[in-house]
């Protein structure tokens, strides 16, 4: 307990200096005092393709994981901790989240299979790791450079600079996306926000590709922004970022859904801006489309004599609702077959079957497009996940 708490000690003088790429020494250090041989930080790349050491990490200490089908992938896509027996004891690894946000994973080398109170010490080591990751990597260029497996271009780096984490979970309900080409995104963006009971989720695609849709991408999430901290109505909101789309860009538009969920009690509310219908599905079924649109793209509301329309609906326990954009339904194959709609439910009614996380789900899918296309993407592909989960607060 002593080691641990030295360990602990160690790693928290990171929070107040250090940079992200100074803790794969510190860590080294720390190990013995873990019980481990050697410790070391993977991280998952945009692509959510491989776990990569953390920069700073001394050469022949760690090497790079695939996701799929390695023990290290395993436990980044179940969360869930990984063993595996070697010759020498074993490895351990231990997913990196920070709240719901994966991360990557913490691999330790060990003699042998940690009893259950080192176990323990290792998952709070594990999670102290994952929030230094995400305070410090603002301080420098260590987690993108280990993130990054190609040149990002400008659009894209202004487009991530502007996001959320991936994902977000409250009072058991969660929120997850995913953003394709993630080095070349520019015209395809989300938000969300928790206030109180209520849970704001935005999809937005913008009309263009390029610099200037990533600009055009920009002002229209910071308007959002703006007019929910300033605590206008869903139509409102809607009207605000028309306003300002017209003003600063004349001709040009963004298809969008705002949508709203009162997290107690599941009622569901939502404007569709021009854009696609959300998937709703429901005990292993898909349900029909909400309407849509309900408004002209966010740009082109002038042309429109009537305010924008607000559709609700009453959730269950378990449903979900998926947002996408055209670059996933519009998505190829070689023959110029569409993926289309009907596919994508199947396809997300088949992955919530078998029980797979909604992060790991939503990963699965932006790489079954990518494939799907043959490895190039025609358009930006973006989706996001909203799963509901009524969530009883203890009345004591």
């Amino acid at each position: 307990m002593l080691s641990s708490m030295e360990a602990v000690r160690r790693l928290m003088d990171l929070r107040h200096r250090g940079r992200a790429e100074d803790l794969p020494a510190v860590l080294a250090e720390a190990a013995p005092l873990l019980g481990a041989e050697a410790a070391g930080v993977l991280l998952v790349d945009y692509g959510q393709v491989a776990l990569h050491p953390l920069r700073g990490t001394a050469p022949g200490t760690a090497t790079t994981e695939p996701v799929e089908d390695t023990a290290a992938g395993r436990a980044f896509t179940t969360a869930e901790p990984q063993w595996l027996e070697t010759d020498d004891g074993g490895k351990l690894w231990l997913p990196l989240l920070h709240g719901a946000e994966r991360l990557g994973v913490l691999e330790f080398q060990v003699k042998a299979y940690p009893p259950a109170s080192t176990r323990h010490d290792l998952e709070v080591i594990a999670a102290l790791v994952a929030e230094l990751i995400a305070s410090r990597r603002f301080y420098g260029d260590a987690v993108e450079h280990t993130r990054r497996r190609l040149p990002m271009q400008l659009p894209a780096e202004i487009i991530w600079n502007q996001l959320p984490p991936l994902t977000f979970a409250v009072d058991g309900t969660m929120v997850t996306a995913v953003l394709e080409p993630c080095y070349e995104v520019g015209g395809d963006a989300f938000d969300y926000a928790a206030n109180g009971d209520l849970l704001h989720v935005a999809l937005f695609d913008t009309v263009g590709h390029g610099i200037s849709a990533s600009a055009l991408t920009t002002l229209t999430l910071n308007t959002y922004r703006n007019a929910r901290r300033s605590g206008l109505s869903l139509i409102d909101t809607c009207r605000s970022i028309d306003k300002w789309v017209h003003a600063q860009y004349p001709g040009a538009f963004v298809t969008a859904l705002l949508s709203e969920l009162d997290i107690p009690t599941g009622t569901y509310r939502r404007i569709s801006a021009g854009h696609p219908a959300e998937i709703f599905l429901r005990d292993g079924r898909t349900l029909p489309q909400l309407p849509t649109p309900n408004t002209l793209p966010l740009g082109l509301g002038h042309m429109l004599g009537r305010p924008p329309e607000v559709v609700e609906e009453q959730l269950r326990p378990g449903d979900a609702l998926v947002f996408y954009t055209d670059g996933i339904t519009e998505a190829r194959d070689a023959s110029g077959a569409l993926f289309g709609v009907e596919r994508l439910g199947e396809f997300m009614l088949e992955a919530l079957g078998e029980g797979r996380p909604a992060p790991e789900t939503m990963r699965r899918l932006i790489q079954t497009i990518v494939s799907y296309e043959d490895g190039e993407l025609r358009d930006d592909a973006t989706a996001a996940m909203l799963q509901w989960r009524r969530h009883d607060k203890d009345p004591g």
